[in-house]
């Protein structure tokens, strides 16, 4: 198949495509800007073929050969070299523009390589092709013909295998999903051994029937050309899998690793098509019929002991294998149909025993199914039978035992057995493995093999994890996804954690003593653990119910901060106990800068023996009290040295139980928790797993449904917009937007294409509030029906329908005489597509908001808040977004919208930092509510007196309804009755009023001279109303003075009175079970930066309250967010690489295809500065506002140009630097930073307004330190509003951003465009970006940006003689005297020294003040509160506890 000679290296062996595994931080260098613009080969080739070429390239065969191919091979195909000509754009500029049907191999071979590189590297890999599908299509093809080439070297063909992986997982890449679509069609069952078997898998389902009748007539009527390419693939994955069953049996030494890493592959690609349901459908059955299981784990590879991966990726695979669900339909079987199939199947094998062998199986005939479910029994009923009898019974079976004659399968008893056994076996389901699970780890689970294998992962092997996919196969396939690979990402940060933590503390070994010589805050070197209680085992476990243990913490030497750190310390917080002993002969050098030949693990080398959990019950004084309150250390006025804490810890059960054991069996020689000496504990951000793992466990071992409407769109499956309003039957026709739209014009503006008509009962246009009824349309009468072939190649479109709308108005009710009362309203003038976000958000279903940069989405999200609130009253909605700052940012737009302050509710942290006047926490919302009620109870006192009610009428709500039940009520009836008679006039109206002594602090006259009857009757009405709200808000607080125990008001609170309950996805995750348990309902989620939460705290908010005759009634799930920004952060390679974990629900159901609503038109940054990201969002317009405003119009005072891209060449000799491993700094852009800031804020600029932001955390930390050296204490600086990393700042903006990328060898992580896209729509109106110009000007994904940043010169130009704020517009041409160019740092530095001395000179002469130091404090973005002084802590620790912070800086 291939007539060219086959790739081989120059002493004559294959060509190794797949760089060693064993050479991890070779594959994971990446290129520096001297190798890309250097002499190496791959750079001269580029410069000469097409780098500096100014047409298409030619690609001609003997010198891609020569001069590329040779070159790679030469060098091992190493990564390095392949990650060189990737950047350098071979694929994009040179392989595939010069890419015909006249190709090499060589040529097809390349580009199958660097579309992986590109994988890899988690770059767009198919968007190359799309131009050109008819070559993209030549090219596949000739790709699984290659694949298929057993002369080919085994390298080459598991990279290409890998490829064929990596299209499997873009089958939402239309171009991708034609290619792929007949390798795993209803044509491949062609394949099954025997037409009997394939009828009846026809018989059972007719859509299947008429599929493969179908797939014949297509067949019979394709000429032969076609006919040739369809036998093709529906061999294609048949012929694979025989050569896959051929290896796994080989066993010659020659090439041995090869074929082992060409059979994990292979098993990859299996995997990835089992564990989806458009490829497993047809699949599966192809799969068991070649007995694939069975075989497999007979085979050589298998049962070698040095191939754990190649048996991790088989349980996989035979776990997706063996997954209970209805192939064709996608339907779960519950555990009884489970059962009842496996019983089935038993039932078979039964009755076949009993006709066919008689005596022989009599027993397994008359065997209970109890007693036929383990692998020894059946295997002992089976030894009866000879090798004819086996066969013969497989044959019965319907088992597959012919195989063609060169196959290397043993068709022997053990065959014939093992085929029998694993079919009729009991295998663990998917809840049984999740509920053997532990949720907190020990040293055993810490370092298991597979979590060491994901840690080298460098994409040279695949891995035995489940990816999340674009598609699951059902609820309980991604929940047990989920929890997988949540909990190894979990055990990945502790494991890492402890480890760090271990190293700091140096332990060493003193004879039978372990002495610390190091230091870190985040442990404590303890005697051991004292367990004082172990309560009984509950019925039915056999681990106690609990175990207490008590810990002594000696804080004698530690300085206050760190002290205070531990008596923090709150109860369920998870802490490690560590028993460390490194072996004697081991030194502390040795631990610090080296590793020792005859250690192999990381845990012997540190001398991690165990490692156990606890949770903090209480933490205790000295002398054994509860310590409420964090010790000043003083005591009767005099300071004093705390010496003791005492932590009074619930032990890990299980463990405690297995450990137990294992002593009592002699399989420890001493009992661990005697032996622990350290205990180490974690942040608080870091350290919620075990509650969220819980979370997941129970959702995974339970039968918690998505909603009805949404669980096929969920699962990736059916009609993508089927959960959207227009396909749902409950969509409704009417909705009152009340505030929605601000005036008829606006209204008119935001339907376009619509017809508006006003209703019958007014003419012409009106005010709001409008009532927008959808009148039923007509349907048209149906075209004739096309030819079948018509249909198969063209769909005509629909024919556009025109909507028409009706609208009606309202008069709204007089709320009162006050201005309090007057409700508030909507100020946003919505632009089309918002409003269309708007009306699918306020419609039941699932609305897709994509908002880029600046569009409004967080206005949108209350918008659709406040309709829902006001049209369903009876409705609540549950609010999450995934950091406090974005949903405080949501609730202060909430709050200042017509929405009752007492249905509101804000569950768990960052309720402090919301800047408004009301408490909406949990535990304070219960204080706002009995305040309000003392307010009220006030208002009902007054009102008595003003009537001249005797009595303590105010003194409770009780006390309250009494009275308005007894005078308020009756009077106004009396009242109203009067005035409802035909009989009253206005004077009788006014004069008649009851309660004119009680509204005499209201804007007077209540009832004005000359006011008509009519609206005489309306002010009263409303002064009622305002009376009614007193009382009816009194009845819903009566409860709290029923209720004496603070959780239970809060409780009562969550479950009966909130109507809009907001939280963070990770809370809503921690308290799921709790939440759920209480009872709680909700009837719609809003989710806010929902392209930057896992899919699993996606889901979590949609779980929490209990199913409802088995279905979650939710009627509404709203997602805003922006998948072209920052995803969620993951922190292990493999599983964001491998497993997709990084994946949000929001960018899924975008890639299936589900619509969305794209937000259009930007109002945060110059419509210049959104050019930079605008190639993002081609759809994406200005509004007028930031085209008109003076300060969008005016330039920036002291600058040429609003942007800036600033050159900074090495400073002092040095570019970028990493004192610590990813703790990347570069001083010259620090420095060059605050000096353009200090240069700033002598103009005038105030320090709130500038922003500070950097790609790397160690800048971050540099540029703090640099600004509260120079900035701080001095008063014509002070500290910029925020210094933060980019990725810290998504959600928030400023008007000037100063950014630092950093790097100076290599593009690093700002290559992932959508970290550029937010770093790039922070700043309104001023952005200036520091970096080195020759790195990033040369990235391909950068290009579009750089381009435009790059229009300007990158030395900075300032503008002289100009000060904040400034008159000149931004398109002014300014005179060169006035304009100056700063050379570089240094250059601006003096300038800004000059200034300074001319700026307090002056203000010396003029007998003027410095102003004072900047109130603003600089807020962290990057630092939560248990994270403050991070950077300081990591040089303490290196240092001991004693440090003086200000050495650092």
């Amino acid at each position: 198949m291939d007539p060219e000679p086959r790739p081989r290296s120059s002493n004559g062996s294959t060509v190794p495509i797949v760089t060693s595994q064993g050479n991890f931080s070779a594959l994971h260098a990446r290129p520096t800007v001297s190798d890309l613009h250097g002499e190496n080969q791959y750079a001269q080739f580029a410069r000469k073929h097409w780098l500096k070429a100014k047409k298409a390239p030619t690609v001609k065969s003997n010198i891609l050969k020569s001069e590329l191919w040779d070159s790679l091979e030469k060098d091992g195909f190493s990564y390095g070299s392949l990650l060189i000509l990737e950047n350098l754009q071979v694929l994009e500029k040179y392989l595939w523009p010069g890419f015909s049907e006249e190709a090499s191999n060589y040529h097809i071979l390349l580009v199958a390589i660097f579309v992986n590189v590109k994988r890899r590297e988690g770059l767009p890999a198919w968007d190359l092709f799309g131009d050109r599908p008819d070559e993209f299509s030549y090219f596949f093809r000739r790709i699984l013909n290659l694949i298929l080439d057993q002369s080919l070297p085994q390298n080459i063909r598991i990279h290409l295998i890998s490829f064929i992986v990596g299209a499997f997982q873009s089958l939402d890449i239309g171009l991708v999903r034609k290619e792929l679509a007949p390798l795993v069609s209803i044509s491949i069952w062609h394949n099954l051994h025997s037409e009997r078997v394939r009828e009846a898998k026809l018989e059972a389902n007719q859509v299947l029937k008429r599929a493969w009748r179908a797939s014949g007539r297509r067949f019979d009527a394709a000429d032969d050309e076609t006919k040739s390419r369809q036998l093709f693939e529906r061999s294609w994955l048949f012929t694979l899998l025989l050569e896959f069953l051929d290896k796994v049996y080989d066993t010659s030494k020659e090439g041995a690793a090869e074929r082992v890493l060409f059979c994990e592959r292979l098993l990859e690609l299996l995997i990835d098509l089992q564990s989806q349901l458009p490829t497993r459908r047809y699949v599966n059955a192809l799969i068991q019929d070649l007995n694939l299981s069975a075989a497999v784990r007979l085979s050589h590879v298998f049962n070698h002991k040095e191939n754990g991966l190649f048996r991790d990726l088989f349980n996989l695979f035979d776990h997706y294998t063996s997954f209970p669900i209805e192939d064709q339909s996608g339907q779960q079987r519950t555990s009884i149909e489970d059962h009842q199939s496996h019983y089935a199947a038993l039932s078979k094998l039964q009755r076949i025993a009993i006709k066919q062998f008689g005596q022989k199986l009599k027993l397994l005939a008359l065997a209970n199914y109890g007693a036929l479910e383990s692998r020894k029994d059946l295997e002992d009923h089976l030894s009866v039978l000879d090798m004819g009898d086996l066969e013969r019974l497989c044959t019965l079976l319907d088992f597959r035992t012919e195989y063609p004659r060169n196959s290397l399968i043993p068709r022997d008893r053990d065959f014939f057995t093992e085929l029998i056994i694993s079919s009729h076996e009991r295998k663990p389901t998917f809840r049984d493995e999740v509920r053997d699970f532990t949720i907190v780890p020990t040293e055993q689970s810490l370092y298991e093999e597979t979590f060491l294998r994901d840690d080298t992962y460098n994409g040279s092997r695949p891995l035995a994890i489940p990816k999340l996919n674009l598609q699951y196969l059902t609820m309980g396939d991604f929940l047990w996804r989920a929890f997988i690979l949540y909990r190894s990402e979990s055990f990945y940060g502790i494991r890492k954690h402890v480890e760090d933590t271990i190293r700091r503390v140096q332990a060493s070994s003193m004879g039978t003593e372990v002495r610390f010589d190091g230091f870190s805050r985040m442990a404590l070197p303890i005697p051991k653990v004292a367990v004082q209680d172990i309560s009984s085992a509950d019925v039915g476990e056999e681990a106690p119910a609990q175990v207490r243990g008590e810990v002594i913490l000696d804080v004698s030497r530690l300085n206050f901060t760190v002290r205070q750190e531990w008596e923090s310390l709150r109860p369920d917080d998870v802490v490690f106990l560590a028993a460390v002993r490194p072996p004697a002969a081991q030194s502390r050098m040795m631990l610090t800068n080296g590793s020792s030949a005859e250690l192999q693990t990381e845990k012997e080398k540190l001398g991690l023996q165990f490692l156990r959990t606890a949770e903090v019950l209480q933490i205790q004084d000295e002398n054994g009290r509860p310590l409420r309150e964090r010790s000043g250390g003083q005591a009767n006025g005099h300071t004093h040295r705390v010496r003791q804490r005492r932590l009074i810890l619930k032990l890990d059960p299980v463990a405690y139980q297995h450990d137990m054991d294992r002593v009592a069996k002699g399989e420890m020689v001493t009992n661990p928790y005697e032996r622990i000496n350290l205990i180490i504990r974690r942040r608080g951000r870091e350290n919620n797993f075990k509650p969220i793992l819980e979370s997941i466990k129970r959702l995974t071992l339970s039968d918690v449904p998505a909603p009805a409407w949404l669980q096929d769109v969920f699962l990736g499956y059916g009609d993508p917009a089927g959960a959207t309003y227009k396909r749902l039957p409950n969509r409704l026709q009417s909705i009152d937007f009340r505030d929605t739209f601000t005036d008829w014009q606006h209204l008119i503006e935001s339907l376009p294409g619509k017809v508006i008509e006003p209703s019958e009962d007014v003419e012409g246009s009106f005010g709001p509030p409008y009532v927008l009824e959808t009148k039923e349309t007509e349907e048209a009468a149906p075209a004739p029906r096309p030819s079948k072939k018509r249909r198969r190649d063209e769909d005509p479109p629909p024919a556009p329908v025109v909507e028409t709308i009706k609208v009606s108005t309202y008069k709204p009710p007089n709320t009162g005489p006050y201005p309090t009362d007057i409700p508030k309203t909507n100020q946003v003038r919505f632009t089309p597509s918002q409003i269309e976000a708007i009306t699918s958000g306020t419609q039941p279903g699932l609305t897709i908001i994509v908002g880029p940069p600046g569009t409004g989405k967080t206005d949108v999200a209350t918008q659709i808040i406040n309709n829902i609130y006001h049209n369903f009253p009876s409705q609540r909605t549950l609010l999450v977004a995934h950091s406090n700052q974005a949903l405080n940012q949501l609730f202060q737009k909430i709050v200042a919208l017509d929405i009752d302050e007492r249905h509101l509710l804000r569950l768990g942290h960052g309720e402090e930092e919301l800047v408004t006047e009301g408490s909406y926490s949990k535990y304070g919302r219960v204080e706002s509510f009995l305040e309000l009620g003392q307010r009220y109870l006030a208002e009902v006192h007054r009102l008595a007196v003003s009537i001249s009610a005797q009595g303590a009428h105010g003194s409770t709500c009780e006390t309250a309804d009494y009275f308005n039940s007894v005078y308020i009520k009756p009077a106004w009836t009396k009242y109203w009755n009067l005035v409802q008679s035909d009989e009253s006039d206005l004077q009788q109206i006014v004069e008649t009023f009851p309660f004119h002594a009680y509204f005499s602090n209201a804007p007077q006259p209540l009832f004005p001279p000359g006011v008509p009857k009519e609206k005489a009757v309306e002010i009263a009405a409303g002064c009622y109303r305002h009376i009614e709200k007193i009382f009816s808000e009194l009845e819903d607080i009566r409860p709290f003075e029923i209720l004496r125990n603070p959780r239970d008001k809060a409780n009562y609170l969550l479950i009966k009175e909130a109507r809009i309950i907001a939280m963070t996805s990770t809370h809503a995750a921690m308290r799921r079970q709790e939440i759920s348990d209480l009872g709680f309902h909700y009837d719609n989620v809003v989710m806010e930066e929902a392209a930057q939460i896992t899919e699993i705290e996606n889901f979590i908010p949609m779980a929490l309250q209990k199913p409802q005759d088995g279905q979650v009634p939710l009627q509404r799930v709203v997602l805003c967010g922006d998948h072209l920004q920052n995803s969620p952060i993951i922190e292990n390679l493999a599983f964001r690489q491998y497993a997709n974990l990084e994946q949000s629900l929001f960018l899924r159901l975008v890639r299936l295809g589900v619509p969305t609503i794209m937000l259009d038109q930007q109002g945060r940054a110059r419509p210049s500065l959104a050019e930079l990201y605008k190639w993002r969002y081609p759809k994406l317009g200005n509004l007028p506002t930031v085209e008109t405003l003076p300060e969008f119009v005016n330039a920036n005072a002291g600058f040429r140009y609003e942007y800036q891209f600033i050159d900074v060449p090495d400073y002092k000799g040095r570019g970028e630097m990493e004192p610590t491993p990813h703790f990347i700094q570069n001083l010259g852009e620090a420095e060059y930073v605050v000096a353009m800031y200090m240069y700033m804020r002598l103009l005038g600029y105030p320090a709130n307004k500038i922003s500070i932001l950097t790609t790397y955390a160690g800048q971050r930390a540099l540029i703090r330190d640099v600004l509260t050296h120079r900035c701080k204490d001095n008063r014509l600086f002070g500290m910029p509003r925020i210094v933060a990393t980019v990725d810290k700042y998504q959600g928030e903006q400023n008007d000037y951003i100063l950014l630092s990328l950093v790097r100076t060898s290599r593009v690093g992580y700002l290559r992932d465009i959508r970290r550029l896209t937010v770093a790039l729509s922070r700043a309104r109106l001023g952005l200036y970006v520091f970096g080195r110009r020759e790195v990033f000007e040369s990235a391909y994904e950068l290009k579009e940006a750089f381009d435009l940043l790059l229009q300007h010169p990158t030395k900075l130009t300032v503008v002289t003689n100009e000060m904040y704020p400034t008159s000149r517009v931004l398109v002014d041409k300014v005179e060169k005297g006035r304009m100056a160019e700063m050379e570089g740092v240094e250059h601006l530095g003096q300038y800004v020294f000059e200034m300074t001395q001319a700026k307090v000179k002056a203000l010396k002469e003029g007998g003027g003040m410095l102003p004072p130091v900047a109130e603003v404090a600089m807020k962290d973005a990057d630092l939560d509160d248990d994270e403050v002084g991070l950077i300081n802590d990591e040089v303490e620790e290196e240092m001991g506890p004693e440090i003086d912070e200000e050495t650092y800086v």
